[in-house]
């Protein structure tokens, strides 16, 4: 158990833990479906979170298997993009509630990690060379309005 996540319950860790995953495919996905280019790229910069994620957030990414779940994510969710869209966003929203709970410094940081996250997967999934170009639907996402900033609370 990621020692900031303790005072939880059970249903709160998980959102919380399932949140990379939830940017992940909500970014990789906002074109339409996501093909393999797209899993792979995501997964290796969500990978890429746990060796370089800040010190305060490195035991919470390494908790993650980000292959497996991402996977099984994508596999649970609707498989139409306004739908999975939505369902994204819905579970996203709850982080809104659950980030009030734990120590705000820790929240801060998660929420830049995770608006730093989609921008990541936005730059790799499209443009020249499937690199460095935005997508509009992804433009539109990228920067998780669905999430409010710890640094107000």
């Amino acid at each position: 158990m990621v020692k900031e996540l303790e005072k939880l319950r059970e249903d709160e860790v998980e959102v919380v833990m399932k949140a990379p995953i939830y940017v992940a495919i909500l970014i990789a996905g906002a074109d339409g479906d996501i093909d393999k280019h797209e899993r792979r790229e995501a997964v290796d910069i969500a990978n890429n979170r746990q060796s370089r994620s800040r010190e305060q957030l490195s035991e919470y990414y390494k908790a993650i298997d980000f292959h497996a779940d991402f996977e099984r994510m994508i596999g649970e969710l609707p498989t139409g993009v306004d739908e999975r869209t939505t369902a994204i966003i819905r579970e996203l929203r709850k982080l809104n509630f659950i980030l009030k709970k734990v120590d705000r410094p820790w929240a801060i940081k998660l929420h830049a990690s995770l608006k730093d996250l989609s921008k990541k997967i936005a730059e790799a999934s499209g443009g020249l060379m499937s690199y460095l170009t935005i997508s509009y639907e992804e433009s539109k996402l990228m920067e998780l309005k669905m999430l409010q900033d710890p640094a107000t609370f």
